[in-house]
């Protein structure tokens, strides 16, 4: 059973945490996390500067010449992206193409435009689908799960 009576825990502890202001509380967490955390790493205590280099979770998008207001995501078995198509023409013209961890859509909203979106997770080769309907592409690409693994020998040099 776990020594509970060893925690640094008491009833003054308790009493004193209750009594404190919720500022009171943030300002003495980021006091010791500070203390405790190299400085390199202080930028992640706060989820608003963690992030400020990132998108959204969800979403990835990587716009080229035209704009593609695109969305990947993945579930268990696969990688989906939609697209939103402002004009049906554009199905007839468009060219779509995957590697492994890219999706690349070529001319579209102009000929010579070539958008490429970046997967959220590695696809097979094999197996994808794309379906317009309502205003929506959507390709669906199947994931492949790689578990194999490659050890790397670390040297040191002096």
């Amino acid at each position: 059973m776990f020594p509970w009576n060893m925690f640094p825990f008491n009833k003054d502890m308790k009493d004193s945490m209750q009594k404190m202001k919720p500022e009171e509380i943030n300002n003495y967490v980021q006091d010791i996390i500070g203390k405790v955390m190299p400085g390199n790493m202080r930028g992640m205590m706060n989820p608003q500067e963690m992030f400020s280099g990132f998108q959204t979770s969800g979403s990835q998008t990587q716009p080229a010449t035209g704009v593609l207001n695109s969305t990947a995501f993945e579930t268990h078995d696969f990688v989906f992206v939609r697209i939103p198509i402002n004009n049906e023409e554009w199905i007839r013209q468009m060219r779509i193409y995957h590697t492994s961890n890219q999706l690349i859509v070529e001319h579209i909203p102009k000929q010579e435009d070539k958008n490429i979106i970046t997967l959220p997770a590695i696809v097979k080769k094999k197996g994808a689908t794309a379906n317009f309907k309502d205003g929506m592409l959507e390709v669906k690409i199947p994931k492949n799960v790689d578990m194999q693994f490659s050890q790397i020998d670390v040297t040191e040099i002096m």
